[in-house]
């Protein structure tokens, strides 16, 4: 009934089948741990933009940067803007994610001659690219900065490629121990991204970079159930399709087997007579001409009694 099984096809069919569903099952949880990563990261970023600020200087140093946990942290940080040094990286979004531009990095000295990155926010791009961009200046003087503590960037991290040969001033990434070979001087690893500043500084600022979303979880919880669903929904299939062809043979043997027995004669039923055992039907006029025939013999036997010829009786 199920020999049809043992068939290359259906062979084939079936461990296709056999090796789709712990692979559905992995990717299923696969993107359950990207789901609980998500929820982690959120929770971290939501816990540290809540903490109580602390200085800089206690999350890190020239030869240390922040641990993963203390990024997004609020801290502050004294001193003066060394615009000097001020550099601006290159082909930076806006909190739109559309406009492309710059951010811009100043250092910032400390009273103890080290010094601390401060991203101070995202200006927009002018025409001219292979030129320092118009910044608008930071304060002036003794300042004290508050704000998101990030971690250096990287190429592995970030995605974007440190490119060499740019103009004067400009980068691709933040990098504190790039700043300390150009500055000469020890830099705190890491860097600032502003969110407040006192005193403010006057007239226009770069725009102030927003925090990062720790609301959203995305999808991944969403396609770790549809994983699972494909992986139970292929047994239900398989035997569907198994179901479907028993059905199918099944049909076509009783439609072979009906034609077969209308096709045999049954018991008792006699063979048709050929056409030539069948006797000859007389031709026509062949029994008009017979009876032609016959009608002058009686005639002339009626003549020869009349004439007076014997009779029988006589």
């Amino acid at each position: 009934m199920y020999r049809f099984l043992l068939s290359r096809q259906w062979v084939i069919l079936t461990l296709v089948g056999l090796a789709l569903i712990p692979a559905m099952i992995e990717l299923g949880f696969w993107q359950l741990h990207r789901h609980e990563s998500r929820v982690a990261h959120n929770k971290l970023i939501s816990s540290s933009l809540a903490a109580a600020p602390v200085p800089f200087d206690r999350l890190s140093s020239t030869r240390r940067g922040p641990s993963e946990d203390e990024r997004f942290r609020t801290a502050k940080a004294k001193g003066r803007y060394d615009t000097g040094h001020e550099v601006v990286v290159r082909q930076r979004t806006a909190a739109d994610e559309k406009s492309i531009g710059y951010f811009v990095v100043t250092p910032l000295t400390q009273d103890d001659g080290s010094t601390v990155l401060v991203n101070r926010g995202w200006i927009e791009a002018d025409g001219d690219l292979t030129r320092f961009p118009d910044v608008p200046p930071p304060p002036r003087g003794e300042v004290t900065v508050t704000g998101r503590v990030m971690a250096d960037e990287t190429s592995a991290a970030s995605g974007i490629k440190d490119k060499k040969g740019l103009p004067p001033r400009q980068v691709m990434l933040i990098d504190s121990r790039q700043q300390a070979k150009a500055l000469h001087r020890p830099v705190l690893r890491g860097y600032l991204e502003l969110t407040a500043t006192s005193p403010e500084p006057p007239g226009k600022h770069p725009q102030r970079i927003p925090e990062p979303d720790h609301s959203s979880i995305g999808p991944h919880m969403a396609y770790a159930v549809q994983w699972w669903l494909f992986a139970a929904a292929v047994p239900v299939g398989w035997v569907v399709l198994v179901r479907r062809e028993r059905r199918d043979r099944l049909a076509g043997d009783a439609a072979g087997n009906s034609a077969d027995d209308q096709a045999a004669p049954g018991p008792g039923t006699a063979a048709p007579s050929s056409p030539s055992s069948q006797p000859a039907a007389p031709e026509p006029g062949a029994e008009s001409g017979a009876e032609a025939a016959s009608a002058p013999t009686s005639a002339n036997a009626s003549a020869s009694t009349s004439a007076g010829g014997p009779s029988p009786a006589d």
